[in-house]
């Protein structure tokens, strides 16, 4: 239990709640008394919805049509005093609940352990340090540090705000951003208007600020309310609800045919007795009730593979989107290009200074001011390596060149305010006391908005005025930079005697710096792995113009040049009242320069207006609205936001752009194979029961008995729709259109090829029969057996004919598929144990047909993939 007079710290000034928590402050608490706390109050983590039990899940196996089938089956069968074949059957309806549990059991375990991979981090201070810490391990006490983009990860009293404003529309249903502040608040002030606490799960939209915890996990606001949260079901997918709409209705259509495959035997003189059976036999095998559990282990494997490769998948329903992938619009920074930022060049007033990544040995005074001002105006820390830079890369990039040219933050003028960044302005201020007892206001941001706001600049004999010419002459000098594919930040400052003054008037430029960051080596054959798949690449930047279209360019993104379309060209134009004209620039633009967060959401609103399935990344908390509405919102997942991640369908773990385009083959992959035993499970249902049908309705000897339907039901089905559902693909997924999201999962050349597979299997079976009928003068007994063999391993065969039709015939998914050779494998022993293996052959009556009734079986067996090698290349082409 917390302490409980956390439950008025808002009521307590911020030095009361620190002294009572025992917090040094700005110091934050010591690592060794975090640990202690986090031992006493436990991980700061509401408690999950309980995961479903193997019991439930063993339960679950036994609910459903095919098991009242079965129980009916077995009771029929003790009615007519046939033990054994009652037997029998308890024994399929066991074996075809244990495949069932273990697939499920697996299934639902790797989705779980899928979303719980996501992990959250929050920055705090603890022994003097800015930390970046699992959110888990926040414990009271603990001084978090916030900006615009985080999530508020456990129940804070502030102690600092700048300008902030959180969104906590999750708890209060209030859906405008509250203003906070730091001061004492009356003692029955409701939830709502308590503007000094920052919530668990409300998001910063703007400012920034440093609060001290005060409430974790189940104690805080939310965790209180966490109950409902939990009992609240989850949704299926439209791919689940789509299948179970399917097998729904396979399953009265199989009902149907048996009860009239019942009554043509009954006209033909079969007895009741034995056609009840088949029936009931044929109504369980045709139905294909594990299409939902095979296709939830798909989805997780997948969701695996995607995993490995550094994408994460928050909503299963996103995995069938992707693959119908049509636009990706895409940020620049980080994602096209390594986000390895350094300072390369600083334009000074009449002169540029070429840095070359280094700037040691730098004395000159306007160069170490303007360096000087970018590591003031700073909220980055680069740590003592790598592993501990925390911070916009912009930012580190300034702090770096600072401390190479020997500056430090230690003994540098205290900061006393921030003005924190805003779209609106585009600019980022702190202000510092100076020695002599004024104040220095350092600047940075957009160039064009710096040079703006200046009214003097900084030439080599101190400040002097900055006329309308020449800011236009520093705007090109940014502009020809830029088209070199530097990205420019203006440097500004201005001194003062207070802090009231507006931060972004009468300021003085320093320096325009020049930062470069290298395209990804994989991007440009991944754009052109997107186009040969048909996916078009638009991308969505704040930086320069110039800058965004020579990157565009190196990345190959548009084959017939680049067409860059500005931000400010867009604004106040309403998209979907816009002029022709206007309409075809979008269309043909490929980069969209100094974009709005509003201008994003418009963008994604009008391509999906023109038809597009549109994929869209961001990671700023402004960026949520439209990751929201893209049909797949990427998040990145080292330089994102928690907003921005909360708001994503899918996170990339390394914020490289290649991820995506194997996001999108992998997802393509999953619902190929989901397609692929789909069709082959409905292909050796539909042979069965035409094999059963023809044979009643033509007056012959029924060439399979019910416990042998049920027999092949466990073997041809089970092992083989597993194998093809762990399928990796054919390596040609991204050379193919996009599936139109409309289409279902069997559209017309799906049932084609089901129609056609499922008749040559069974012309293959009734060729066999008659063959050992009429040809070998088998008995009827052994005939069954040919019967049995060659449906048997035509339908194993008939894995063979899921390929796709522009694969090799033998080096495709499928052959390469180790699953299909062992499911092959074990289905091949297990039809010999059904042949050979003593008391087994007896119970499912397969006496031997002897070797000429085996090679006509096996020679048999080999059409469904021979003629099926034609209906792949026709009905698939169809």
């Amino acid at each position: 239990m917390q302490d409980t007079d956390s439950e008025t710290a808002y009521a307590e000034t911020a030095e009361a709640v620190l002294a009572r928590l025992s917090v040094p402050f700005p110091n934050g608490l010591a690592a060794q008394e975090a640990a202690a706390r986090l031992e006493r109050y436990g991980p700061n983590a509401l408690r999950r919805q309980k995961p479903r039990s193997a019991l439930r899940i063993l339960v679950h196996q036994f609910q459903g049509v095919i098991v009242a089938l079965l129980v009916l089956a077995t009771v029929f069968s003790l009615v007519i005093n046939d033990i054994v074949e009652a037997l029998a059957i308890l024994v399929v309806l066991l074996l075809n609940g244990a495949i069932g549990f273990f697939t499920e059991l697996r299934a639902t375990r790797s989705m779980e352990a899928l979303f719980s991979i996501a992990e959250v981090r929050t920055r705090v201070r603890r022994d003097g340090m800015l930390i970046e810490i699992d959110a888990r391990d926040v414990v009271p006490g603990d001084l978090v540090v916030l900006e615009a983009g985080d999530v508020v990860t456990a129940d804070l009293r502030l102690v600092e705000a700048s300008g902030l404003y959180c969104d906590e529309s999750v708890l209060t249903g209030e859906s405008l951003p509250v203003l906070k502040g730091t001061d004492p608040l009356p003692s029955d002030a409701v939830l709502g208007d308590r503007t000094n606490m920052g919530f668990k799960g409300a998001a910063v939209t703007r400012g920034a600020g440093t609060g001290v915890v005060v409430r974790t996990g189940m104690e805080t606001e939310i965790g209180r309310i966490s109950q409902l949260a939990m009992e609240a079901s989850t949704e299926p997918t439209p791919l689940e609800r789509q299948l179970t709409r399917l097998g729904q209705r396979l399953v009265w259509l199989t009902i149907v045919l048996a009860a009239a495959i019942i009554v043509t035997g009954l006209a033909q003189g079969h007895p009741l007795t034995g056609m009840i059976q088949t029936g009931v036999a044929l109504a369980v095998a045709a139905i294909p009730e594990g299409i939902p559990v095979v296709a939830t282990l798909s989805l997780a494997r997948g969701m695996w593979r995607m995993v490995q490769r550094n994408a994460l998948i928050s909503r299963l329903s996103s995995v069938e989107t992707l693959g119908a992938t049509t636009l990706i619009l895409t940020d620049k920074t980080g994602t096209l290009t390594e986000n390895r930022m350094s300072v390369v060049q600083l334009l000074l007033d009449g002169e540029s200074v070429d840095l070359g990544g280094t700037v040691s040995g730098i004395e000159q005074d306007r160069l170490r001011l303007a360096l000087k001002i970018g590591m003031l105006c700073n909220n980055a820390e680069l740590g003592g390596s790598d592993d501990r830079r925390i911070g916009d890369p912009t930012e580190l990039a300034l702090l770096s060149a600072a401390r190479e040219a020997g500056l430090s933050l230690d003994g540098a003028e205290p900061r006393l305010v921030q003005h924190a960044f805003e779209t609106d302005s585009l600019m980022m201020a702190t202000v510092h006391a100076l020695p002599d007892g004024g104040v220095l206001y350092a600047v940075k941001g957009a160039p064009e908005a710096v040079i703006e706001s200046c009214s003097e600049v900084l030439g080599a004999d101190g400040p002097r005025p900055l006329s309308a010419g020449e800011k236009e002459s520093w705007i090109a000098r940014n502009a020809s930079a830029a088209g070199k594919g530097l990205r420019g930040i203006g440097l500004a400052m201005k001194r003062s005697d207070g802090t009231q003054d507006a931060p972004y008037e009468r300021l003085t430029l320093v320096a325009i710096a020049c930062l470069a960051d290298p395209l990804r080596k994989d991007v440009p054959p991944a754009i052109a792995a997107c186009q040969s798949a048909g996916i078009r690449v638009i991308m969505l930047t704040g930086d320069h113009a110039e800058t965004a279209a020579r990157i565009a360019k190196d990345a190959g993104i548009s084959e017939d040049g680049v067409v860059a379309i500005e931000g400010r060209e867009l604004a106040g134009i309403d998209l979907e009242d816009a002029g022709e004209e206007t309409l075809d620039r979008l269309r043909k633009a490929s980069v969209f320069a100094r974009v709005a967060p509003a201008t994003k959401l418009a963008l994604v609103s009008f391509y999906q207006r023109e038809g597009e399935t549109v994929a869209m990344t961001g990671d700023g908390v402004n960026d949520a609205p439209a990751l929201k509405k893209a049909d797949i919102g990427i998040a990145m997942g080292q330089r994102g936001t928690q907003v921005a991640r909360e708001a994503a369908h899918m996170v990339l773990k390394d914020d490289d752009f290649a991820t995506i385009v194997e996001a999108v083959r992998q997802g393509r992959v999953i619902f190929g194979n989901i397609r692929k035993f789909v069709v082959y499970l409905m292909s050796c249902n539909l042979s069965e029961i035409l094999v059963v049908g023809i044979a009643v309705g033509a007056g012959l000897p029924a060439p399979l008995l019910p416990l042998q339907i049920l027999f092949l039901n466990l073997v041809t089905d089970v092992f083989p729709a597993l194998a093809l559902g762990m399928g990796r693909g054919d390596g040609h997924e991204m050379r193919r259109p996009p599936r139109d999201r409309a289409e279902p999962i069997l559209a017309r050349r799906e049932w084609g090829r089901i129609v056609a597979l499922g008749a040559i299997v069974t012309l293959a079976t009734m060729l066999a029969f008659g063959g050992a009928l009429y040809g070998l003068r088998l008995e009827p007994g052994a005939a069954v057996t040919v019967a049995f063999v060659t449906l048997a391993l035509g339908q194993l065969w008939n894995v063979f004919n899921m390929r796709e039709a522009d694969t090799h015939a033998l080096r495709n998914d499928v052959t390469r598929n180790r699953y299909v050779w062992g499911a092959l494998g074990l289905c091949l022993v297990l039809i010999a144990g059904a042949l050979w293996l003593p008391g087994l052959s007896d119970v499912l009556q397969l006496p031997s047909p002897g070797v000429a009734g085996l090679l006509l079986a096996g020679a048999m067996s080999l059409l469904p993939p021979l003629l099926g090698f034609l209906v792949v290349r026709g009905v698939s082409r169809g």
